[in-house]
């Protein structure tokens, strides 16, 4: 038996493979074990002392790329104990083998390590929303996510940084210091991605508005849903989504319609000329009694013009928001309604144009051949 497994097989006897072969299955064994125990150390790490959140959100969370990591490490010392064998010294592309190996076990290493930090930021990200969530203002919902999303994008490009020197062996300081004038012409190529990034913290610092207000903007009007690196989200009232580059949220006129203090309305009376002052006086009044209902807060009635086809009586009224849309529809079709009885109730026409007037208004005058 002594003798078979000091028997050499590609550099390294039978016992050597025999030792690493069980390393490995032990790894496989008991990687979830060690993995939720090395959870719950990361779980104390992460969170503050005193404050108690949900371990086994983020135990199930990190989990996988743990043990995944566990298994990966062992596997790479494992061989590291083995000698390389000398049946595969030759080169592919110029380039020998063992580098290929050991660069693809190192590539393997980060990958899952920036996993297992991605999976920590969205945890921590969980965290966050639920606080968050506590509080009414919006702000800190829209803040946890962009900085999600922030840190996520980091990570990704500290992990090809470390991929670039670690698994190609290349220099980054050089790489760096090479990459400074692509750099500056990408920057020009790529002026509109920068401008909308810079103009999303301008979007998070200035706040003229934030996830779950009703905008309106460019002929749109909906509620922002997400506000993310370089657009924000927007559900518009006719159900669609669109997607508007924060350059122009930020630079366009936005109408941020939840964070009016009244909702207006508008009603444009145009009267015959023929009715007259005594009873045209008696209809501002009546109006104006109309409009102390307990939905209004604040209106005016004017008589504000006259000429040669209508006389023009303006009302507004602006009504709380208190009042859902429906209500104030509701009020809008039921101040309409009694407007129009005291029209009718005075005697008064509303001013109409046949169209033979609209003809006669449009043609030339002409000179009568004397």
């Amino acid at each position: 038996m002594k003798e078979f497994l000091q028997n050499t097989f590609l550099g390294n006897t039978v016992e050597s493979y025999l030792y690493v072969l069980g390393a490995i299955l032990l790894a496989l064994i008991i990687k979830r074990f060690v993995s939720r125990y090395l959870a719950g150390l990361l779980y104390n790490l992460v969170i503050r002392a005193g404050r108690k959140f949900n371990k086994k959100a983020f135990c199930d969370l990190v989990k996988e790329p743990l043990e995944v990591f566990l298994v990966v490490m062992v596997v790479i010392i494992g061989f590291d104990f083995l000698k390389y064998p000398k049946e595969l010294e030759f080169n592919v592309y110029k380039i020998k083998f063992s580098s290929i190996l050991e660069g693809i076990a190192n590539a393997t290493m980060i990958i899952v390590f920036i996993w297992l930090c991605i999976r920590i930021i969205d945890f921590i990200a969980t965290v966050l929303e639920e606080k968050a969530s506590i509080s009414k203002s919006q702000t800190d919902n829209q803040l946890v996510v962009f900085f999600k999303d922030f840190f996520k994008v980091v990570l990704t490009i500290i992990g090809i940084l470390l991929l670039i020197k670690f698994a190609f062996g290349k220099n980054i300081g050089n790489l760096l210091t090479g990459l400074s004038i692509v750099g500056a012409a990408i920057a020009l190529a790529t002026r509109e991605s920068l401008e909308n990034l810079i103009a999303s913290f301008i979007i998070f610092f200035d706040k003229p508005f934030v996830t779950g207000d009703t905008v309106k903007v460019h002929h749109f009007t909906g509620t922002v849903e997400k506000i993310g690196l370089r657009s924000t989200r927007i559900r518009t009232v006719d159900k669609t989504y669109i997607s508007v580059p924060n350059k122009q949220m930020v630079d366009s006129i936005v109408d941020n319609i939840s964070l009016r203090t009244q909702r207006k309305a508008e009603l444009r009376l145009e009267l015959k000329l023929s009715v007259g002052t005594k009873a045209l006086k008696q209809l501002l009044a009546d109006i104006k009694k109309l409009m102390q209902h307990q939905h209004i807060q604040k209106s005016s009635v004017h008589f504000t013009d006259t000429g040669k086809n209508a006389n023009i009586v303006l009302i507004e009224y602006f009504a709380g928001m208190d009042i859902s849309d429906d209500a104030f529809n509701n009020l809008k079709e039921e101040i309409n309604f009694e407007v129009m009885d005291l029209v009718e109730k005075a005697g008064i026409d509303f001013a109409t144009f046949s169209i033979d007037q609209l003809i006669t208004a449009r043609e030339p005058h002409t000179k009568n051949p004397d």
